[in-house]
């Protein structure tokens, strides 16, 4: 006699649903979870602001708000833009110390550029009180942040130091360190552009000559910055 072959009784409904709502509810959790601890991060590591914040911060107070967002969102397109490249790897190219070199002294001699644009731009207009520069040029602050800040490709290399401990400490997979990466660039958004709100809320009660001052230490601040670094850069041998 033929065996019958069992009937396969399918599974109600209402549990394949149970089952895709658990699945969607472990995939939400995981998703926040990374994106959580990225923004954390970001957060903690914008705590040690460096000259393209206080460019941006100069930005609002010589020009505008809106030249500040420029900002904000040059240097977030560009912090996403290295994170990208950590996560992907090129981060181990930049570890040859010859090509470290190079774009070593590159990026410092942008650094000290962009300081000395802003110190002639103070000492030909004058330390005055009775004078700031008010036109905006949205176009000019975005490309100029752009520059600054893609001019330090080492970033990626933090970074990718950053990514690797992160994915030995909490077991991430490569679609968790892109969710952990998302959190860490929004970091950047986050508190620049709060910064970019409260400098232009009290903007109207600094004085002018704070202003300009301001300006001149953010310019000197570059130049020192790109001098340090490319005397370090320099005597580092490939």
């Amino acid at each position: 006699m033929k065996r019958k072959n069992p009937v396969r009784q399918k599974r109600p409904d209402f549990l394949l649903e149970k089952q895709g709502q658990l699945r969607y509810n472990n995939v939400k959790i995981t998703f926040m979870k990374s994106f959580r601890n990225g923004l954390a991060t970001g957060l903690i590591l914008q705590l040690a602001v460096g000259p393209v914040f206080f460019f941006i911060i100069n930005l609002v107070l010589q020009r505008s708000f809106f030249d500040g967002v420029a900002g904000v969102m040059a240097v977030t397109l560009v912090d996403y833009f290295y994170i990208t490249l950590s996560i992907v790897g090129i981060g181990k190219l930049l570890e040859n110390k010859r090509i470290k070199k190079v774009f070593g002294i590159i990026s410092s001699i942008v650094l000290a550029v962009f300081g000395v644009i802003l110190i002639r731009g103070v000492i030909g207009n004058g330390v005055s009180a009775s004078s700031v520069i008010t036109s905006t040029n949205i176009l000019s602050s975005f490309v100029s942040v752009f520059l600054l800040t893609i001019s330090s490709p080492m970033t990626i290399i933090f970074f990718t130091s950053l990514f690797t401990a992160k994915a030995v400490e909490y077991n991430y997979t490569k679609r968790d360190l892109l969710i952990f990466g998302l959190g860490t660039g929004f970091a950047t958004f986050l508190f620049m552009g709060t910064s970019v709100v409260l400098f232009s809320l009290i903007k109207g009660s600094i004085p002018v000559l704070l202003i300009h001052t301001l300006n001149l230490i953010v310019g000197c601040l570059l130049v020192v910055y790109g001098a340090v670094r490319l005397i370090k850069t320099l005597r580092n041998k490939p």
